[in-house]
């Protein structure tokens, strides 16, 4: 099985329905098709400063 790649705005839209909208992260990673643990990593890279948020371009 292949590895998926996001971009940084489908991260970033991710992140934010968790943080802006208050939705869980459980229900955020349902409604993306991304599981929950690479979706509560992605909160947490997130972090303080959402300009430096994935700066990579996946793997």
């Amino acid at each position: 099985m292949q590895r998926r790649k996001f971009s940084r705005e489908f991260k970033i839209e991710a992140v934010k329905r968790v943080r802006e909208r208050g939705v869980s992260v459980a229900q955020a990673g349902r409604d993306r098709g991304v599981h929950e643990y690479v979706l509560r990593k992605w909160v947490k890279e997130f972090g303080p400063d959402p300009v430096q948020a994935f700066p990579g371009m996946g793997r």
